[in-house]
């Protein structure tokens, strides 16, 4: 098995590419090993010391790590980690998978804003945020405001204000009217 590794915008996050499948649908995002426990996979991954993210796409993995550690050091060992994994046999995702679209419910007199917004994200933003290791999901909307959360190399980079402010917002802005600002939310 041969893992390429690409750089992402975000310093602190690297994209692993196993060359198989890891998600059929969807994405997961794990921003802490606390919530690690729906993934074997994700688990294995926060057990390499310096590990603080893991985010998983259709063909992907990026592991985020802390500040104080070098990626010359943990990278042996995610790559380790992840080829483990694959010859394990075991599933990426235990029990049932989540094969929502990741973005949050909304429903009432937005709906119909809330529905090209969703649609603009799914074919014009997040294709291109998982060529960067992450995916950005709608949260809400209210009074013009659209509130979107970031996740793997997406969250915490350095170039997501930008991203948002610059690409997404007049992005939505020039197709949706009743758009006047894009804001990031953590979760």
């Amino acid at each position: 098995m041969f893992i390429q590794t690409e750089s992402t915008p975000n310093p602190a996050t690297l994209k692993f590419l196993p060359g198989q499948t890891v998600l059929d649908a969807g994405t997961a995002d794990f921003p802490t090993s606390e919530t690690a426990g729906k993934s074997p996979l994700a688990e294995r991954l926060f057990k390499v010391q310096g590990v603080t993210g893991v985010f998983f796409g259709n063909d992907f993995v990026t592991v985020t790590k802390a500040d104080e550690t070098e990626w010359d050091h943990m990278k042996p060992a995610i790559l380790g980690a992840i080829m483990e994994h694959f010859q394990s046999g075991k599933p990426v995702m235990s029990g049932e998978a989540d094969a929502s679209s990741g973005h949050a419910e909304h429903d009432g007199e937005d709906a119909e804003i809330v529905g090209q917004i969703k649609e603009l994200l799914d074919t014009r933003v997040r294709p291109a945020v998982a060529q960067d290791g992450g995916d950005i999901t709608f949260h809400g909307f209210e009074r013009g405001v659209v509130y979107l959360h970031m996740q793997g190399a997406c969250a915490g980079c350095p170039s997501s204000t930008i991203t948002l402010k610059m690409g997404i917002e007049n992005l939505l802005r020039h197709y949706i009217p009743e758009v006047t600002e894009v804001r990031p939310v953590g979760i």
